[in-house]
């Protein structure tokens, strides 16, 4: 059944990215009138390729994501003349070696001019994967910045797809867990197939 789209999603672009031994093609729909993205995913493997053990999650908020919530920082910020939620600011520094980007694309979709300084409409790609599981894991954060000239105000709004196999699913658990208790006195971190215990004093 094809996608159905409202007359607010006036704008497309596609990334084809591998995953497996085959491809993900994840669509981004958009207006160039206003913050709104809505994602489709379509896939390219052969019938024996696991396909449907593969997990895809889509996040309006990113907050609630475990890959964004372990690994990255987000930036929040509201004044008169602008609206930020969740815009990707950077890897977290204890996990640069744990993360790697796969994309990174900026679209301008428009210039206005806002009391006589020029202003840009855009779409912002960001994909990232966990090197443990490279063929395995994908998020794909989208960040729509748009310029409301009557209002002179600048709004950016984010949205997140994350495409995982069940083995990159509990890898990420793992870095969820080990992130909300390193550290922390008198914390067991169990780790490899026999369970070993580190516990930190």
């Amino acid at each position: 059944m094809a996608l159905r789209l409202g007359k607010q999603f006036n704008r497309n672009y596609h990334v084809r990215l591998p995953f497996l031994n085959g491809f993900y093609n994840i669509g981004i729909y958009f207006s160039k009138r206003s913050v709104f993205l809505l994602f489709s995913v379509d896939s390219e493997f052969s019938y024996n390729d696991g396909i449907f053990n593969n997990k895809i999650n889509m996040f309006k908020n990113l907050e609630s994501s475990k890959f964004c919530e372990t690994f990255l920082k987000l930036h929040n910020y509201r004044k008169d003349t602008l609206d930020i939620i969740n815009q990707f600011k950077e890897i977290k520094p204890e996990y640069f070696s744990e993360i790697s980007f796969i994309l990174n694309e900026s679209i301008s979709l428009n210039k206005v001019c806002v009391n006589d300084k020029d202003l840009y409409d855009t779409l912002n790609i960001y994909g990232m994967t966990i090197n443990t599981n490279v063929n395995e894991f994908i998020f794909l954060i989208v960040e729509r910045h748009h310029i409301i000239k009557r209002l002179n105000k600048k709004v950016v709004r984010t949205s997140g797809i994350q495409i995982s196999t069940l083995s990159a699913l509990k890898m990420l658990d793992d870095y969820h867990v080990e992130s909300k208790t390193a550290g922390k006195m008198g914390t067991e971190i169990r780790y490899g197939a026999a369970k070993k215990i580190i516990k930190l004093d």
